[in-house]
């Protein structure tokens, strides 16, 4: 293993789950409290942002990925300093990548208890209201304009 895949990649994922009525799906993280997003999570080495998507997704919600759509929508963000030594030295920025998810209708996820400590279908506005970060609260808003 190359030195730098003992870090972590500097890429991830954000799936936004929602209705066809825009209740949207947004998780509370563990750490740190009162942090909520929608499904996310960093890309292994070896996965496209598609496998990620899908694997993140069924980890943190149980859901199935049928039907998950790429949304060609891609973000860069600084990496808080506090979380900069998970990635190589030279790195300062992370790249997301966006999927939408539309499903039927709310239903119950399976959280994973060491990441994830409660989850809410919210309307989109009250959701875009909710989510903590600026990526998370532009992909939401795309929804308004039938987008995802």
């Amino acid at each position: 293993m190359s030195e730098t895949r003992s870090y972590k990649r500097p890429e991830s994922v954000l799936v936004v789950v929602h209705t066809q009525d825009l209740e949207c799906l947004l998780l509370e993280r563990v750490h740190p409290q009162g942090f909520w997003q929608s499904v996310t999570g960093s890309l292994r080495w070896d996965e496209t942002p598609l496998d990620a998507a899908a694997r993140e997704l069924e980890e943190e919600t149980g859901l199935d990925p049928a039907g998950m759509a790429d949304a060609g929508t891609e973000r860069s963000f600084p990496i808080l300093p506090a979380w900069r030594h998970r990635y190589p030295p030279d790195v300062s920025a992370n790249l997301e990548h966006w999927f939408y998810l539309a499903i039927p209708q709310a239903c119950a996820v399976r959280l994973n208890p060491g990441e994830h400590r409660g989850y809410e279908w919210l309307a989109l506005e009250p959701a875009i209201e909710r989510a903590s970060s600026w990526t998370n609260r532009e992909a939401l808003q795309r929804l308004r304009g039938g987008g995802g």
